[in-house]
């Protein structure tokens, strides 16, 4: 299914009932345009042209982009295929190797494991807090032998807790779960600056 379609009703809806709040203020959010479109590449060579939805604070007037939890800010690649290098990654294969796996350029995927590597600490104490407040009977991962991979680690135990929780989840990748979680749309409100930047 193209990047959007349910995604576009969804928020369309959400717009019109006020149902979105903005990250700065807290002041709903109104339709505001659209953004400039894109190009997203998503794994085996997939691709789609994305024209994100804006909105405009009605309180502090700021306008905001509105991405897709597929989609990660100023990321050509989905966060599938993102997810899949920093596990990779986590499997302790270099860039190179990672890259070649999933098609992309070395430089680009270096990129992705450089930053993630620099603010796994901080997304591996950020979902151990959502893994905490998700879960019945939380089991946090054991030590998985750097902090890319504890990172990796937690998000994936994040992310199995919450479809525990709210079966509809499992349809939804650990990856977007993070998305939605890092931009306060999922059950754990909230902002992970750390991730977002990843």
């Amino acid at each position: 299914m193209p990047i959007g379609d349910a995604y576009i009703v969804r928020l369309k809806h959400q717009l019109r009932a006020g149902e979105l709040t903005c990250p700065a203020c807290g002041g709903v959010l109104a339709p505001w345009g659209y953004g400039w479109p894109r190009e997203v590449r998503g794994d085996l060579g997939a691709r789609w042209l994305v024209r994100p939805r804006r909105s405009r604070c009605t309180g502090c007037q700021v306008t905001h982009v509105l991405l897709p939890e597929v989609l990660w800010p100023r990321r050509t690649d989905t966060a599938e295929v993102i997810g899949a290098g920093l596990e990779i990654a986590a499997l302790g294969m270099g860039h190179r190797q990672v890259a070649a796996h999933l098609g992309r350029v070395e430089d680009t995927v270096r990129g992705w494991i450089r930053r993630f590597r620099l603010r796994s600490e901080d997304v591996r104490r950020y979902f151990t807090v959502a893994l905490v407040e998700l879960a019945d009977d939380p089991v946090v991962p054991e030590p998985a032998g750097t902090p890319l991979s504890d990172a990796v680690s937690v998000i994936a135990a994040a992310h199995q807790a919450a479809a525990m929780k709210w079966p509809e989840m499992n349809t939804v990748s650990r990856w977007a779960f993070a998305g939605r979680v890092i931009d306060g749309r999922g059950p754990c409100e909230g902002a992970l600056a750390a991730l977002d930047s990843a």
